[in-house]
């Protein structure tokens, strides 16, 4: 009976770990090396195996999957890497653009400027009275507006920077609170304060706006783009 010479008694499982164990010493090894080295030592065991132990089918085929499943994973990576970044430069665009625009935040910030101030209301029903009580720095109410019936859903209202007896007030900072009803119970009403962006500075964890009073705000807090 014949023999094979230079026959290896080592199994794919071995040997896969050898080639891992290689890898681990390279940082530029990349799954694709490791792939191509394990089939190259593969076929190697292939020719020179004995025909009395042969390779078993079933571990070669779970290492190759194993290796598809690491060649996949790090395309798959690759191909999020690559989408990451391409929506990061679509962000900085559209942060740029947004620039000498006004845009909506959550709060009641009324800055007056010019004696022209403007704010959102959103309704979650239909209200039949909408109130707006507006007041300085200090707390103080200068002025209460009745806006009338109002549908649900968000609209905005101006405010011309005058008092309850028409007095002109000076530039500066004001705040508002809502008060709407409807069949005389009260419905909720939530308020949004608009500023004008003078710039944007990017961080690390995204985008800041700049609002000037208001101070920054993430670009992903914008609520309406007006």
């Amino acid at each position: 009976m014949s023999t094979v010479s230079n026959a290896t008694t080592k199994t794919p499982a071995e040997i896969f770990e050898s080639i891992a164990g290689k890898a681990k010493g390279k940082e530029t090894t990349t799954a694709q090396d490791l792939e191509s080295r394990f089939l190259t030592l593969l076929m190697t065991q292939i020719k020179n195996q004995d025909p009395l132990n042969p390779l078993d089918n079933a571990q070669v085929t779970s290492q190759l999957a194993q290796l598809n499943m690491v060649n996949g994973i790090e395309k798959l990576n690759l191909t999020m890497n690559q989408l990451l970044g391409g929506y990061a430069e679509a962000q900085a665009m559209q942060a740029a653009g947004m620039i000498g625009k006004n845009v909506m935040i959550a709060g009641n910030a009324l800055p007056l400027s010019g004696s022209k101030a403007f704010a959102g209301i959103a309704l979650t029903g239909n209200a039949d009275s909408v109130v707006v009580t507006i007041k300085d720095a200090s707390g103080k109410v200068v002025q209460t507006n009745e806006l009338g019936e109002q549908q649900a859903g968000m609209f905005y209202f101006a405010w011309d920077g005058k008092n309850e007896n028409g007095d002109v007030l000076p530039d500066g900072k004001y705040t508002f609170s809502v008060k709407a009803l409807a069949d005389g119970k009260e419905i909720e009403a939530t308020t949004g304060q608009i500023g004008t962006v003078s710039a944007v500075t990017r961080t690390n964890n995204g985008f800041l706006l700049d609002l000037g009073d208001m101070g920054n705000v993430a670009f992903k807090d914008i609520q309406q783009i007006l």
